[in-house]
């Protein structure tokens, strides 16, 4: 098989260059290493970016073909061969903006055109301008980098362009076609368009990279050039493909390359193969050999047995595939079952490249390609542990024996898949990554167990933090249950209580008539369920109608209303209150069957608030005018309200309240009335928009939906 190219730097991925000519400082300054340390995130290469670039010449843009149409015609004038009428049609697709001839249309019958009237040479020359022009126009900026990192000599280029092309065709593949295509490639194949196969050794049903179908396979001779094999189901494409190549080789390394078809190269319809030739001063700065390499194993300074071990997973291939040396790794594998046969395909299976078998040639084509090789038979049988074992490696062409080395390692991800395979660490190389790849993932392992013990002690903190919280809640709903939700709030943060005055606040203060001689003929618990059903009622209405409850001390109940809020309707929600509480006792009776009798008095004015001592703190209620509210309460009758002076003026600016004037000698002493002021004897509330018999609760329900509350 052929020899390495010169231009290659010592193979796939090489950087011994040797520079053809001169290359001009543009070529110079693309084909140097980038550096990310001055560049943004954004500008950061990426693989995404890579396969833009590559799909700039695989897959054009219509827009980008439709320029270099143009640029060609400029160029030659009215010699272009059918010049006219190609002209007329670039210009009348570009004005219908795609609706009518498809550019790829055109460069498929430009070269039929042209090879009917001066041979394919002539037509392959004017796609092959085509394509220069793409890649002139193409190459800059992103694009350039992103080629230029790919290789630093014209055979590094292509040969890595040839291995990359696979990988991204398969991470295409992989991904199961999610990533939606950026470009409408105008060397796709035509809807319904048969699939062609090539002699390169690639299968004909490989998924299509990148919108179009063009594959391509890159090989040196023992003379230097470079063969690029080429399949796509449109003719005009890898003509096309091999200008912008060419050109990109021009611009990126600064070498010309002269490129010629060969047809003997063509076994098989739609397949292309171009030679490219490095101009004479190029081969003569390449130091193309002479002599071939001697092919004696005594000119090599190391023993295969010291190869063997050093290498202990790799295997030397004759013509026929046979195993003519294995490392100590495989040899371990399959012993003495080598010494009945040697074949390749009887110990191993291609697992990638997809499509490609054991045969000589289809191998060499895809050198450029990782090979991952199952094991399909061990001696241990079929129960042997290492059957399935996957070794991912290269294979090199020796053309000094003619023979193929393949170089790998096992493919393995931690040490249970080593001894899952029976395997030892030993079995792996120190200068072989996937030491470090086993290594590696088992600290990784043991790092994922921290971190599961780490997350699961997180959660657990966290519970506890939610039952904290759920305490800490129950414990703020008692404080809002015995103060308001200001005090509430400032005791919660430990801050000091002081006392508030509080003007325009309606007082509430009732007890039970004859209270001290029901508790005389009635037992604790008695007294203790008693109060319990009436007072639960009473706490239901003083969250329906927003007044504070104050305290409870024995029968007495006492309500404030404009307390713990400020409200323009603190007397109205008071005196519904009181009356609530009068409807109530109808329903409750004593424990010897009797009903209920409450009195209750109502008084308006300022009192001052604040809470009172540190263990079983209390929020209470000071000043002369609570005073007066008790007062009010004690000169009241059974299941009477007794309302004071100021809380008659204010229920009077509010319709619907029906009162009844006392004499003014029923005023408690030491309160000082104005002239003609006197207590009053609440009776009930009718809402003006309900009819008379509407229920209590329904007057004051509909009385509560008018009230408009301060913002």
């Amino acid at each position: 098989m052929a020899s390495r190219c010169p231009f290659s730097g010592g193979g796939f991925g090489g950087y011994a260059a040797a520079s053809a000519g001169p290359p001009s400082a543009s070529a110079t300054a693309s084909a140097a290493p980038v550096t990310s340390g001055t560049r943004s995130s954004d500008d950061a290469l990426s693989l995404r970016h890579l396969s833009d670039a590559i799909s700039t010449f695989k897959a054009p843009t219509e827009d980008a073909v439709r320029k270099a149409l143009l640029a060609v015609f400029d160029e030659d004038g009215d010699d272009c061969f059918s010049r006219d009428a190609l002209l007329r049609a670039v210009k009348k697709e570009g004005e219908n903006g795609g609706a009518g001839c498809q550019v790829h249309t055109l460069l498929d019958e430009a070269y039929d055109t042209i090879a009917a009237e001066s041979g394919e040479n002539e037509a392959s020359l004017f796609l092959r301008r085509v394509g220069e022009a793409l890649a002139k126009e193409a190459c800059v900026g992103r694009v350039r980098r992103a080629l230029s990192s790919m290789g630093s000599d014209v055979g590094a280029f292509l040969t890595c362009l040839d291995g990359v092309s696979d990988v991204l065709a398969e991470r295409e593949e992989e991904s199961g076609g999610e990533e939606e295509e950026d470009v409408a490639s105008v060397l796709a194949p035509p809807e319904g368009a048969k699939e062609v196969g090539c002699t390169c050794g690639r299968s004909p049903t490989r998924r299509r990279y990148k919108g179009g179908d063009l594959t391509f396979a890159c090989d040196a001779t023992a003379g230097g050039d470079l063969l690029l094999r080429m399949s796509s189901s449109r003719p005009a494409a890898p003509h096309v493909a091999a200008g912008s190549l060419s050109a990109l080789v021009r611009v990126l390394h600064g070498t010309r390359m002269d490129v010629v078809r060969e047809y003997e190269e063509e076994k098989e319809a739609g397949n292309v193969t171009f030679r490219f030739t490095p101009s004479e001063p190029e081969r003569q700065l390449a130091g193309i050999p002479t002599k071939r390499p001697s092919t004696s194993p005594a000119d090599l300074p190391m023993a295969p047995s010291t190869f063997c071990r050093a290498f202990p997973w790799h295997m030397i291939l004759d013509r026929r595939l046979d195993m003519i040396q294995v490392g100590t790794g495989l040899l371990r594998l399959f012993g003495s079952m080598l010494r009945s046969c040697r074949s390749i395909a009887t110990y191993f299976s291609v697992v990638r490249p997809r499509g490609v078998g054991f045969r000589f040639e289809d191998i060499l084509m895809r050198a450029n390609t990782a090979f991952v090789l199952a094991v399909k038979k061990a001696s241990g049988g079929d129960g042997d542990p290492a059957v399935g074992l996957e070794i991912k490696g290269q294979m090199v062409h020796c053309p000094e024996s003619d023979t193929i080395l393949f170089v790998g390692s096992p493919f393995l991800d931690g040490l249970e898949g080593l001894t899952g395979r029976g395997l030892f660490l030993s079995d792996i190389p120190i200068h072989d990554a996937t030491r470090d790849v086993i290594l590696v993932g088992e600290q990784s392992r043991a790092q994922d167990g921290l971190r599961r013990r780490m997350d699961k002690l997180k959660r657990s903190i966290e519970e506890a933090n939610l039952a904290v919280d759920k305490e800490r809640q129950k414990n703020v709903s008692l404080l809002h249950l015995i103060f308001p939700p200001d005090i509430a709030r400032r005791l919660w943060l430990g801050e000091s209580i002081e006392a508030t005055r509080h003007e325009d606040v309606t007082m509430l203060f009732s007890d039970i008539v004859g209270f001290t001689s029901i508790c005389s003929t009635a037992t604790p618990m008695m007294v203790v369920d008693m109060l319990e059903s009436l007072y639960s009622k009473f706490d239901i209405y003083c969250g329906q109608l927003d007044v504070y409850k104050v305290e409870t001390i024995g029968d007495a109940y006492c309500v404030a209303g404009g307390l713990h809020r400020r409200s323009r309707s603190n007397a109205q929600r008071t005196a519904w209150m009181a009356l609530r509480m009068i409807e109530a006792c109808s329903d409750h009776k004593a424990h010897d069957g009797r009903p209920i009798r409450m009195r209750i008095g109502l008084h308006t004015g300022t009192v001052l608030a604040g809470v009172v001592g540190k263990k079983m703190p209390r929020y209470c209620l000071f000043g002369h005018n609570v005073s007066m509210a008790n007062k009010f309460e004690s000169t009241s009758e059974p299941l009477k309200i007794n309302i004071s002076p100021t809380t008659h003026q204010v229920l009077s600016e509010w319709p619907g309240f029906h009162t009844e004037p006392r004499p003014r000698h029923c005023l408690p002493q030491g309160f000082f009335a104005e002239e003609g002021a006197t207590c009053h004897f609440l009776l009930g509330y009718k809402n003006p928009d309900l009819s008379p018999g509407a229920t209590l609760e329904q007057h004051v329900t509909a009385a509560l939906s008018e009230l408009e509350e301060p913002q």
